[in-house]
């Protein structure tokens, strides 16, 4: 296993946002993705934390990440709209989507807002938290490259196309929770070979179509619960790709291939505004109401306590904020070293033949 080291939370945002403007992002773009990254460190999801520095500041530096973006919001409706993110900073375009639909969706009730042309945005519980804390309820989701395996099939054809749900509580963080529609990311792939450990033998499938337990020798991720994954991976990009008149399915370009180049990606936003639907303070009691009645029920052997969806990434983000965050050392080296990036953990070489999005 990987030696780790704890990290402050603050001296890791430090070392990740000084990466990121020495690759070429200003000052304030280099603030927000190192304050995403580090929340998915935090948050326990390490897929998606300080070990995408070097693929981030590698695209940056090639040119395939636009630092100089001019983001838009086009209004299309009293309740819709579309962010044009020219390929800008992931983290920078989608929080910025995600504010806006804020603001539509206290004025009007509900906001769907469609992101257009924006670079891999990171953990989408990032973006949904941020509404729930604004007690709206939130839905999100982004289409990634092709690196799942259609149920039935033998190539790859969607992305892990994660969803990402939060909603308001009365006591407490927001329920928040974001998953792929894959057994699992693409990032948990990426993360076993960081630290050179086995996968599951459910995760995925080699070039030949069986399972493997080798990260090294992934071709395809399968989709969750086999057929139900396969369709809500076809509704994630019908709703963040072809929707906002975007490529889709094998047409999404790669995460790793040609880094010189903006991705093009999509993402979709719904928030909804409880207060129009029932009183604000009941629906956020019933819903703290289901937190404890989870709680209290009794666990299967082999559990100890049954936890709400996500909420274990929240306990993860309440310590490791706390405590200090458990980063792999080879990674805190390089965010300390002068190497803009070394291609170790998301270079093109590394990856290009089997990298995905998420």
């Amino acid at each position: 296993m990987a030696e780790t080291v704890i990290v402050q939370s603050q001296e890791l945002e430090q070392l990740i946002q000084k990466k990121l403007s020495a690759a070429g992002l200003t000052a304030a773009q280099a603030q927000i993705v190192a304050e995403h990254l580090v929340f998915a460190d935090a948050s326990g999801i390490h897929s998606h934390g300080a070990v995408r520095v070097d693929y981030y500041a590698e695209r940056i530096a090639k040119g395939g990440m636009n630092t100089d973006s001019d983001i838009t919001f086009e209004e299309t409706g009293p309740s819709s709209g579309i962010v044009h993110g020219q390929n800008g900073p992931g983290q920078v375009v989608v929080l910025e989507a995600t504010n806006y639909a804020i603001k539509l969706a206290k004025k009007s009730g509900i906001a769907a807002v469609g992101v257009r042309q924006t670079s891999h945005s990171g953990a989408l519980s990032y973006y949904v938290k941020k509404a729930a804390q604004a007690d709206l309820i939130a839905l999100s989701m982004c289409q990634s490259d092709p690196m799942v395996v259609p149920f039935g099939g033998k190539e790859n054809y969607f992305g892990t196309n994660p969803i990402a749900f939060a909603a308001p509580r009365k006591n407490g963080e927001p329920v928040v929770f974001d998953m792929a529609t894959t057994v699992q990311a693409w990032g948990k792939v990426l993360d076993a070979r960081s630290k050179n450990q086995e996968i599951p033998n459910t995760w995925a499938v080699d070039a030949d179509g069986q399972p493997t337990t080798n990260p090294h020798h992934v071709h395809g991720l399968l989709p969750i619960s086999g057929p139900k994954g396969f369709g809500l991976m076809m509704m994630v990009d019908i709703l963040s790709g072809m929707l906002l008149g975007l490529p889709f399915g094998k047409h999404v370009s790669s995460m790793y291939h040609d880094l010189t180049k903006g991705r093009d990606l999509g993402q979709f936003i719904l928030l909804i505004d409880p207060q129009r639907f029932t009183d604000i303070d009941g629906f956020k009691a019933s819903v703290e109401t289901m937190v404890e009645e989870l709680h209290a029920t009794p666990p299967a052997d082999g559990f100890q306590k049954v936890y709400y969806p996500g909420e274990i990434n929240q306990l993860h983000y309440d310590k490791y904020m706390a405590e200090g965050i458990p980063i792999e050392k080879n990674i805190y080296a390089y965010l300390q070293s002068d190497t803009i990036h070394f291609n170790q953990y998301s270079g093109a070489d590394a990856f290009a033949q089997s990298g995905s999005g998420k």
